[in-house]
């Protein structure tokens, strides 16, 4: 078995999921208005910008998290994005797992060898 083989026909079943389907398919409908993907871009950024100061070991402003979960709030009111939130979670969740399957398999072996 080549693994590399392997890994290009996992790739194709991912690409032929259900999930990355619906992913891609809300993200160029909400990407198509500009105003929508300046707004995920902006949430986007500020998030990261949370996540990098709480990994730094920071403690964030309350005000900057109440500030972002407002900004999540409002975008989730607008459908088109909120169906694209939910689809990239569930892609997300499906890369995720993936992930985990591999990493499973590969400690086992490691702790028999």
């Amino acid at each position: 078995m080549n693994v590399y083989d392997e890994a290009h026909k996992l790739a194709r079943a991912i690409k032929e999921s259900d999930e990355y389907n619906e992913y891609f398919e809300k993200q160029k409908n909400v990407f198509s208005d500009v105003k929508n993907k300046e707004m995920i871009d902006d949430f986007r950024e500020k998030a990261l910008e949370v996540q990098m100061e709480q990994l730094s070991g920071k403690e964030v402003d309350k005000e900057k998290i109440e500030k972002l979960q407002k900004l999540e709030q409002i975008l989730m009111l607008n459908p088109d994005i909120k169906e694209f939130f939910i689809a990239e979670m569930k892609f997300t969740q499906l890369i995720s797992d993936v992930y985990k399957i591999l990493d499973d398999v590969i400690k086992l072996d490691t702790l028999e060898d």
